[in-house]
């Protein structure tokens, strides 16, 4: 029996591909959809409609769909609660504000208010990057999580603010394809950054930044197997081969449930067409903005490159500028020596000629 047969074992809702792209070619909207996308997206969206693969759960529409923080909160609440090791309770979620960030808000998954076990409350965002330049994008988006938290806040308290009510913010990246700084970490796949002080002193610092390197997991995944309730977690958020689903579900059941609503949702051959449509199109946008700024960052190297050889040569200027002064220096000086000789050599000729004349 294949993967897909195995699937039907646990989703029996799975639908055969020649059923899925026989409803497709009856409809002559989606028939225009589907035949705008290339071979391989084509099959990519059939093979995860018929089970032959499993969803990318880092999809904006599915991972929002599936951990809807409104209607399903105790799911992403038991993945905080593991990412982050103590409880978390999701106590609202936050409208999408649209004075953040330029045009980064297609990379937010979700933006949430929750409580920690210790019932502070704390601003989450969970976010996918895998652009260039990550600590310095991820500085900047903890730092406007932080602002706007400040400006609701102040808004809502005015005169009674202060600012013992700023709770911590923690930026939470998923990243499908790490950084080259992460690969060179192969066995860490969760980096967690907060701010320290190099004395020891303690005080209340509220950011907080976590990677977590999706790829990176994978790779040790292939080897080691399904341990830890985090290695759920990243399995089913990461893992689209059957075999993973299976073994996840069979070792963790309370992700099945998870599985039964993709498929069910993708019963709806026109919505999951959309958002798959939604996906391709933020992806070919994304892939677009990491290739310019890996362009720039090249310019940026390049640039770097040239002033440093521009400082050399303008350095070995110099030093041949005051060879050349020296040298200048140096015959001036010969020259003058030259004239007070002929000069003594004449008045000596003419001493001579007085004596002897």
């Amino acid at each position: 029996m294949n993967e897909k047969g195995k699937l039907s074992q646990f989703f029996p809702g799975i639908r055969a591909k020649e059923l899925i792209l026989d409803e497709i070619t009856s409809n002559k909207a989606l028939s225009s959809t589907f035949t705008k996308w290339t071979e391989k997206q084509q099959q990519d969206f059939l093979d995860i409609c018929s089970g032959n693969k499993g969803v990318k759960m880092l999809y904006d529409s599915y991972f929002k769909e599936i951990l809807n923080p409104e209607y399903t909160p105790e799911r992403l609440s038991d993945f905080l609660s593991v990412l982050l090791n103590q409880k978390v309770t999701i106590k609202s979620v936050l409208p999408n504000d649209s004075t953040r960030l330029g045009d980064e808000m297609s990379l937010i998954i979700t933006d949430i208010v929750v409580e920690l076990e210790d019932k502070t409350i704390a601003n989450i965002e969970v976010q996918k990057i895998g652009y260039a330049f990550t600590g310095q994008r991820a500085s900047c988006y903890s730092a406007d999580l932080l602002l706007r938290q400040y400006k609701r806040i102040r808004d809502e308290k005015k005169k009674d603010f202060s600012y013992k009510d700023i709770a911590p913010v923690y930026t939470i990246i998923l990243m499908e394809d790490s950084t080259i700084q992460f690969q060179e970490f192969k066995n860490t796949y969760v980096h967690t950054f907060t701010s320290t002080s190099d004395s020891g002193l303690k005080l209340t610092m509220l950011q907080n930044i976590i990677f977590v390197s999706i790829d990176i997991f994978k790779a040790k995944l292939h080897n080691r197997g399904i341990k830890t309730k985090l290695d759920a977690w990243l399995t089913f958020l990461g893992c689209d081969e059957p075999e993973y689903i299976i073994k996840l579900i069979n070792k963790f059941p309370s992700f099945k449930p998870m599985y039964e609503d993709l498929y069910n949702m993708c019963l709806n051959t026109e919505r999951v067409m959309n958002m798959f449509s939604k996906e391709l199109a933020e992806f070919d946008k994304n892939t677009v903005k990491y290739m310019i700024d890996e362009l720039q960052e090249q310019i940026d190297t390049a640039n770097e490159i040239i002033a440093e050889k521009d400082s050399v040569i303008a350095e070995r200027d110099s030093v041949i500028a005051e060879k050349n002064s020296a040298i200048v220096q140096k015959d001036s000086t010969i020259d003058t020596l030259k004239a007070r000789l002929r000069e003594y050599e004449s008045q000596s000729r003419s001493l001579h000629d007085n004596m002897f004349n």
